[in-house]
């Protein structure tokens, strides 16, 4: 049950706008009930205030009370309690109204000593996150508030790239799938989701062992699941649209370059691979493993070592079976789904722990797809068409391809710095965001991260927001499980929720009538 938002947790008794007020907690029952994250709300004389509790600490009228009442018995204690004992909580604040109703705005002032302070109650998280309807979607509830719905308005969630952050085991993969689900059935951008462990296409199990449907089961009409891998597809019992093959005429240095730290090619390796591609043209790989290094050496400068330790390492390359000398048409395939409005999912099967597999079809793929989206934007800008509709692209693992070392080298730190130029936004999944480069993490518009365990990941994720070291001590303190902060750019302020179920309800909801389905769906895509 929730708790009673009526009773009042405590008064104001003196803060600021920078560090937080000061609220004199007013008996031993809100004590117990507030809570880090606790979203609350503070009636001043004309205006309303929205905040949330960032830390709790217990006070004394006389710092000597503590070693005084050490041998107290237990009447004098509650005597005592709430007077010249009490406890304190700090709220942050961030919002407020005035009283006309006027739209929530950044809160600029403070309410005066004395105000009333109570826990938020379910028309105030309406009034600040909106309700269900054509673009916002139920995501979670807030603290003890079980029965109140948290609404993430999905046409700001893609204006810009945003990121689900959180250690292993904490539901950040059923939080991603909340999210793409959203997308599709909203219908406010395309997803082309790059499935490491396949866990989106199709179903897959919770840790409790319970099913979870995939995209493409949710919405069958809708969803094109590619594989890297028909056999894996196949003892799964996934219906796949496309086996995706790739060429080596298809791979360009570029591609090879986000490569160089997992194949352990050096600078003057890669350099060599910009020399290769402008002498051999599109079959350079392959007519560079034919040919001797010292022949090569004379013929393009370099050195004959560098190009032995090149040619043994794009070698490895060869063991991928899903390798081959052109091209089979992957990419187009994949630019035509998404140019018809169709969502795609990219599951790698046995590759998904190949972090070479992973980096190299990723980046070749997406590359192609921004330079597409780019050609498609400018030529409507020129003749004032009808702009590509925003796609959503989906990685995991984004520290191998957003790290300080290589974000300047690969299309996705490059889409993330645009921020929807060209109309491609990222949804990075990450359980290291400390792996991140500074300057594409700043990008990352909202951030929903669940619990983290290093002290790193959780400076790097709150890096450049607003309250940043209050927030700290909320994302400290989240459950292990199915708890997540929230804040950025698509919410009007941080909320701590416990994430919604993955589960029959959230399927039943996707087919509600005017929700923003795309229009002529056939519901039965839903349990098809």
């Amino acid at each position: 049950m929730g708790v009673d938002a009526a009773s009042p947790l405590g008064t104001v008794v003196g803060g600021s706008l920078s560090r937080g007020l000061d609220v004199r907690l007013g008996s031993a029952e809100a004590v117990e009930q507030a809570k880090v994250g606790t979203f609350v709300t503070i009636q001043g004389a004309g205006s309303r205030y929205f905040g949330i509790i960032t830390d709790l600490r217990l006070d004394a009228a006389d710092q000597r009370l503590a070693s005084a009442m050490a041998d107290a018995d237990a009447a004098l204690a509650s005597v005592l309690s709430g007077t010249s004992a009490y406890s304190l909580a700090t709220v942050s604040l961030n919002l407020t109204t005035g009283v006309g109703g006027e739209a929530p705005q950044p809160a600029k002032s403070l309410p005066g000593h004395f105000s009333a302070v109570h826990r938020a109650s379910n028309e105030d998280v309406q009034a600040i996150f909106g309700s269900e309807d054509a673009w916002h979607i139920y995501i979670g509830s807030p603290l003890d508030m079980e029965d109140t719905r948290v609404c993430l308005d999905l046409r700001k969630f893609v204006e810009r790239s945003n990121g689900v952050f959180g250690k292993s085991g904490t539901g950040k993969s059923f939080l991603t799938r909340i999210l793409l689900a959203g997308i599709l059935q909203r219908g406010v951008a395309t997803n082309l989701v790059f499935d490491m462990h396949s866990e989106y296409g199709w179903q897959t199990k919770t840790e409790s062992g319970h099913a979870a449907k995939g995209l493409k089961q949710l919405f069958p009409s809708r969803v094109a699941v590619f594989t890297m891998d028909p056999a894996s597809a196949r003892r799964r019992g996934v219906q796949t649209d496309f086996d995706v093959q790739i060429g080596y005429d298809e791979i360009e240095p570029e591609d090879i370059a986000i490569l160089a730290q997992t194949l352990k090619i050096t600078e003057l390796g890669v350099q060599a691979c910009y020399t290769l591609r402008s002498r051999f043209g599109a079959s350079w790989i392959l007519d560079f493993l034919k040919q001797p290094s010292d022949e090569l050496s004379e013929n393009i400068g370099g050195s004959s070592s560098t190009l032995d330790a090149l040619r043994q390492r794009l070698g490895q390359l060869q063991r991928l079976d899903f390798m081959r000398d052109h091209g089979q048409g992957a990419v187009k395939r994949v630019l035509d789904h998404l140019a018809d409005g169709r969502h795609v999912v990219l599951e790698f099967g046995r590759y998904g722990d190949d972090l070479t597999a992973y980096l190299l079809v990723a980046n070749l793929i997406t590359r192609r797809i921004h330079e597409e989206y780019r050609k498609r934007t400018e030529q409507a800008l020129a003749a004032d068409g009808k702009e590509p509709e925003p796609l959503v692209i989906t990685i995991e693992e984004a520290h191998r391809f957003l790290g300080p070392g290589v974000a300047g080298q690969t299309i996705f730190g490059t889409i993330a710095r645009e921020m929807r130029k060209y109309h491609v936004t990222l949804l990075v999944v990450d359980q290291r965001p400390s792996g991140i480069d500074d300057e594409v993490l700043s990008q990352v518009g909202t951030r929903i991260t669940c619990q983290l365990d290093n002290d790193r990941d959780v400076d790097a994720v709150l890096g450049g927001a607003s309250g940043a070291r209050e927030l700290k001590s909320v994302l400290s303190r989240l459950e292990p499980r199915q708890q997540a902060l929230m804040f950025g750019h698509a919410l009007p302020m941080p909320v701590v929720i416990r994430t919604r179920d993955y589960d029959e309800a959230l399927y039943a909801e996707m087919s509600v009538p005017g929700a923003g389905a795309a229009p002529g769906r056939d519901k039965r895509d839903l349990f098809g």
